[in-house]
């Protein structure tokens, strides 16, 4: 499962030194989905806007969503079919009550009876799969290649490089972010007792006058601060974040010395050993809140007196637990995908990814088996700010042998993007590339449940990829009879194309948005479904 922080600790650092001195192409359109015009909206965005941003219309409204709220107008005068839709994904809180009406059952199963009832291989999945058992924490899946000596020479150097490289980078920057919040904390609790407030706005802090030098110095490092977040505790907490990432990916997700998979029972490189795992796909860890953040973005209910809704809230929930505190294993994936398949999903989710895979082959055994099934996947295309069209870069799984083979036509890799359409539009840790990444939707800050009937804002490739899941199973439910490549070569093809200039995510460069995917555009609900309806009368 890939994390990332909106802040650089070094440039925070120097900030703070400053201040303390002083798939296949698509086919020609039915329909022209070109957007003639557009303006950036100026205004602040309401707390409404904030917490469904993306679903709102560019044209219309201003803001760079999927369209949702104006697709829903023309929706077909019928009740929408259930969709089952499998997340696989961490561990999902089944009983958030934005999920708990919306999940999918098995009805041949009994539930904790010890019992496979309806000989499927899997003892009660009454509402989908744990294939990690109780394990969460877990290395990165290159450091387990160096443990065991899977690979040949030419991809054990390259493992070893990687983690030389990621681990010498988190204990850099465990250390500055604990630097960062040694000096900030000090800075704040003498502001704070000269202010007599801990909430102190960034024009209380300017309007205040220094006692002393250290005094005048402290303030000169939170004023900077501002430039980060709202307030100084806003700042404390997401640094605090950043020391429990870096500290968890030195000690854990690189350490050589860590098997989080003893407890399972299983050989995970052994894709025939199979028989472990249980029927509970509900969370281990209190941390483990991924997967309920994105079956939100799909599915959530509408009209539950808040603010946020799911994309398709008439959709199924087919939870398969496949996603540690780390890198997936590709058996996991495997056998989650042909599971989800096996039991009735029409679309997959997988908002996961990785550089190395071992097995990638019974990944993409599974992809192909799926599409043999019409069953559609749609893949988060990773957060390292990378191009991958370059053959230096991977991200897994993936459905492409070579630059321009494809094993199977059910497969849709999704970038991501933010609230602003000007030139920072695309999300500035989105991976990107003309060929291996489908289109984008957006994926930064975006509001969803997470555990214990809590709700937070989120950004990633993983909170894009359920935006497009949704669209497809909004398809789906209001038109059964498409199968999974229609709903692939529909979403791309009607895409919210844009001529704009963007900044490269890890680039220091600009590059026409058309340029970042093969679409070059943003998914569009009220576009696909007037492209289906064009189709399908």
């Amino acid at each position: 499962m890939r994390h990332f922080f909106k802040y650089n600790p070094l440039s925070i650092l120097l900030l703070l030194t400053i201040a303390s001195c002083g798939s296949s192409k698509p086919n020609k359109k039915a329909l022209d989905f070109t957007l003639s015009s557009f303006a950036k909206k100026t205004a602040e965005l309401s707390e409404t806007e904030q917490k469904t941003w993306h679903l709102y219309d560019l044209q219309q409204d201003s803001i760079p969503g999927i369209s949702l709220f104006k697709a829903e107008q023309i929706f077909p005068a019928r009740q929408p079919k259930p969709v089952i839709v499998a997340v696989l994904d961490s561990g999902i809180d089944l009983e958030h009550p934005e999920l708990s009406n919306q999940l999918w059952t098995n009805n041949d199963e009994i539930a904790n009876n010890n019992i496979d009832d309806d000989q499927n291989g899997y003892i009660d999945d009454v509402k989908g799969y744990n294939f990690l058992g109780e394990a969460y924490n877990e290395q990165l899946e290159y450091p387990r290649m160096i443990v065991k000596g899977i690979g040949d020479e030419a991809i054990l150097a390259k493992a070893k490089k990687q983690h030389e490289t990621e681990l010498s980078k988190a204990k850099d920057n465990l250390f500055q972010y604990r630097r960062i919040k040694s000096l900030v904390s000090q800075a704040h609790e003498s502001i704070a007792e000269a202010l007599s407030k801990e909430d102190y706005t960034k024009e209380e802090l300017e309007a205040h006058t220094p006692s002393s030098a250290m005094n005048a110095q402290n303030k000169a490092i939170l004023l900077q601060m501002f430039e980060y977040a709202e307030n100084i505790p806003a700042v404390l907490k997401d640094v605090s974040e950043g020391i429990k990432f870096y500290d968890e990916r030195a000690n854990i997700s690189l350490n050589l010395s860590h098997d989080g998979r003893t407890i399972v029972g299983d050989n995970p490189y052994d894709i025939t050993d199979l028989g472990y795992g249980d029927g509970n796909p509900m969370p281990r860890d209190d941390d483990e809140s991924h997967g309920t953040h994105v079956s939100g973005l799909i599915l959530a209910s509408k009209n539950n007196g808040t603010a946020f809704r799911g994309v398709a809230p008439y959709a199924k929930l087919m939870a398969v637990r496949v996603v540690p505190n780390g890198d997936e294993y590709d058996k996991d994936v495997a056998l989650g995908i042909r599971y989800a398949v096996d039991n009735g999903a029409s679309i997959i989710n997988c908002s996961f990814g990785k550089t190395f895979s071992p097995n990638a082959e019974w990944v993409r055994d599974a992809i192909e088996y799926a599409a043999k099934k019409n069953v559609l996947i749609v893949h988060a295309a990773g957060n390292d700010s990378r191009n991958l069209d370059l053959e230096k870069y991977s991200n897994y799984p993936n459905d492409q042998l070579t630059l321009e083979e494809e094993i199977a036509d059910n497969f849709i890799s999704i970038g991501a993007i933010g609230r602003s359409a000007d030139q920072d539009l695309v999300a500035s840790f989105s991976n990107y590339g003309k060929i291996h990444v489908d289109l984008f939707a957006p994926g930064d800050e975006v509001y969803s449940s997470m555990p214990n009937n809590t709700y937070e804002y989120q950004g990633g490739t993983s909170m894009a990829a359920p935006i497009v899941s949704g669209v497809a199973a909004m398809l789906k439910a209001y038109y059964p009879q498409l199968n999974a490549k229609q709903l692939k070569r529909i979403l791309m093809q009607s895409v919210t194309p844009l001529d704009l200039e963007v900044s490269v995510p890890g680039e220091e460069q600009t590059a026409p948005f058309s340029s970042l995917s093969r679409t070059g555009g943003i998914v569009n609900a009220y576009n696909a479904l007037r492209l289906t309806q064009n189709i399908l009368r």
